[in-house]
């Protein structure tokens, strides 16, 4: 058993710039096991390249507004409250909305395949 006190010890927030367009910020919460928690602070417009989970992602958006889509177009603006699951191997991505931060915390099981950055035409559905 593992009890973090609101974040793992001994790690400093992270700005992330290798997998990500725009200003993205991640504090990581727990570790271990094939099992990954962060929260992801992302600034207006900012989000992920598309990728895929392994085992599967839920996200918990804490603040803000955001969007999440999938390859097929499934997906939308996801808000404070909203709880997402991607099913493993879906690829997808999320981020911030135009006009707004978005804050989420992120569980993600097993390894990750990050892929091509999403195009403007993509983020502006």
């Amino acid at each position: 058993m593992k009890i973090n006190r609101g974040r793992e010890a001994g790690k400093q927030s992270k700005r992330r710039s290798d997998v990500f367009t725009g200003e993205v910020w991640m504090d990581f919460v727990l570790e271990g096991d094939g099992l990954m928690i962060n929260d992801v602070f992302f600034t207006p417009g900012a989000r992920t390249y598309w990728h895929r989970h392994e085992l599967g992602q839920v996200l918990y958006v804490k603040a803000g507004e955001g969007r999440i889509y999938s390859r097929d177009g499934n997906g939308g603006t996801i808000g404070p409250g909203d709880v997402v699951h991607i099913p493993a191997g879906e690829e997808h991505w999320h981020g911030a909305g135009p006009d707004t931060f978005m804050l989420h915390m992120a569980i993600s099981l097993g390894g990750v395949d990050w892929l091509d950055p999403v195009s403007d035409e993509d983020y502006g559905r």
